[in-house]
């Protein structure tokens, strides 16, 4: 007796369809699963005897052999348990008015008949849809995140007992509908509370504005971890398609709560400076998105950041230049989307104190320069905005005048967003900082006065090809929040003032 079901699984952030075919034959009694499955699927065979038995359903002691195709793929999903559930029970003849290859089923089994959540539903739905699938069956945890995809019909499944009644006809199911959820716009952080430090606010608006990477140095105290805080409150919302790419990265990584939906907030990740080279940049036996990744269409903060390990900081590398992750496996190689941006802060020695006017460094220079070896020039070179950033004054400490707040300094991101994203209609990029050297050619137009300028930074400076162009990208980003049509002298003036040398600005 032979049936196949159809299972779901996920190879990077994309969903992949998994056929189980099942076979049961007379022998020895016996329950074996092939097609590279991992330790979690194998133990599958446990799960879905107990939880058949303990629904009420009476099977045979018979030999049973399953195979997950396709076979070089391996599987490791707890999401198998159901299809491989269902398969069995088809292979006894108990749904024989059903064609459950329109089906796809995608849930973890509980020795109860329990349907538990899985990561990874979104992506798997997706892919179900673009096969052809009329309905997915889903835990009802998972129900809202499923619902997400248009044009397929979602049943949230409370136990197995549950929906071999609807198969066979005996109980009813209505599709699931997706529950509202009220969004929190509540900000936490607010440039309002942030005294002085104006230059900090405008190299902050910039780099909201055209997704631009910044590095900022000080002593400690100086408020750098405050103004990175604080741009979350700055950034506009993400577009529908932004969003989903979160959501799937997040689902993905298990870090879905139950019967949520769309990801509308932007991510912040702020990994504490012992991480990984394999938790930022993702990695595993089958590899798990990383830090960089969670961060996608969001925010990277590594604060302290000569405190990383150097291996774990030129990881960054890639991401930075290309926006996406790539990691190789013997069986595959594997790409994560890492359009992010890195904020990074960093003191300039050990003590915090080195070119502070008020405070002595007692740090030696061979201290001084092996803790800002760690960060590599060409490293450096990925970062479109390094200034310095000093102490606030006991005046600006205790001034009760007022700053300008998060919601105004947002309208005017937005706003230089919007023409960002008319510019680049079409092209799956969002802002300008996402551009290659072939659109900035197209898209950024300079006066001549601007081109005369660069030119003159670029042999004073000593400027590689890479800085040329992120200089291009902040001044049109400058260009964009003035509401101009071109990069005129001025903008080109401000975004050599923030690229600065970081390092240089501590002398």
């Amino acid at each position: 007796m032979y049936a196949k079901t159809l299972g779901a699984t996920t190879m990077g952030v994309d969903g992949i369809i998994i056929d189980v075919e099942l076979d049961v034959s007379a022998g020895l009694p016996s329950f074996d699963i092939v097609g590279m499955a991992n330790t979690m699927v194998k133990e599958s065979k446990e799960r879905v005897r107990t939880a058949i038995k303990n629904s009420g359903i009476k099977l045979n002691a018979d030999k049973v052999m399953v195979n997950l195709a396709p076979a070089g793929i391996r599987k490791d999903s707890s999401g198998l348990d159901l299809p491989i559930a269902i398969a069995l029970l088809a292979a006894y003849n108990s749904f024989p008015e059903v064609n459950l290859e329109k089906y796809v089923f995608m849930a973890e089994l509980s020795l109860d008949g329990e349907c538990r959540s899985i990561p990874g539903v979104l992506p798997m739905v997706i892919k179900a849809k673009e096969i052809g699938a009329t309905a997915v069956f889903v835990a009802q945890e998972n129900a809202n995140e499923a619902c997400l995809v248009d044009g397929i019909n979602v049943y949230g499944i409370a136990n197995l007992a549950q929906l071999v009644g609807f198969l066979q006809g005996t109980a009813e199911m209505t599709p699931a509908q997706p529950e509202e959820f009220a969004i929190d716009t509540e900000l936490t952080n607010d440039f309002c509370d942030v005294q002085g430090q104006f230059t900090a606010k405008r190299a902050f608006e910039i780099a909201a504005a055209g997704g631009h990477n910044l590095i900022m140095g000080g002593s400690p105290g100086s408020g750098k971890t405050l103004l990175a805080k604080c741009l979350s409150s700055i950034l506009p919302a993400m577009t529908p398609e932004e969003a989903l790419e979160v959501t799937k990265i997040y689902s993905v990584a298990g870090l879905l709560k139950d019967n949520s939906g769309l990801i509308t907030q932007r991510p912040f990740r702020s990994p504490h400076h012992t991480i990984s080279s394999a938790a930022m940049i993702g990695g595993g036996s089958i590899p798990r998105p990383g830090e960089v990744t969670l961060s996608h269409n969001g925010v990277l903060f590594l604060d302290e950041l000569p405190e990383f390990s150097k291996a774990t900081l030129e990881c960054l590398r890639q991401p930075l230049e290309d926006g996406e992750v790539s990691i190789s496996r013997v069986n595959a190689t594997l790409r994560f989307p890492s359009r992010i941006i890195l904020i990074a802060a960093l003191n300039p020695c050990p003590c915090g104190y080195y070119g502070d006017p008020d405070k002595e460094c007692t740090c030696s220079p061979m201290e001084i320069k092996r803790y800002n070896r760690k960060i590599s020039g060409p490293l450096l070179d990925r970062i479109d905005i390094q200034l310095h950033v000093p102490r606030v004054s006991y005046q600006e400490i205790t001034s009760t005048k007022k700053a300008e707040n998060s919601a105004h300094i947002r309208a005017r991101v937005v706003k230089a967003r919007n023409i960002q994203l008319q510019r680049f209609r079409g092209l799956n990029i969002f802002c300008n900082a996402q551009m290659n050297h072939a659109q900035i050619k197209k898209f950024c137009c300079l006066s001549p006065e601007a081109q005369t300028l660069l030119e003159q930074a670029f042999y004073s400076k000593n400027l590689s090809a890479r800085s040329y162009d992120r200089i291009i990208k902040v001044a049109q980003t400058v260009a964009d929040l003035s509401n101009s049509a071109i990069i005129e002298a001025q903008h080109i003036a401000e975004a050599l003032q923030l690229r600065n040398d970081i390092f240089s600005s501590f002398e």
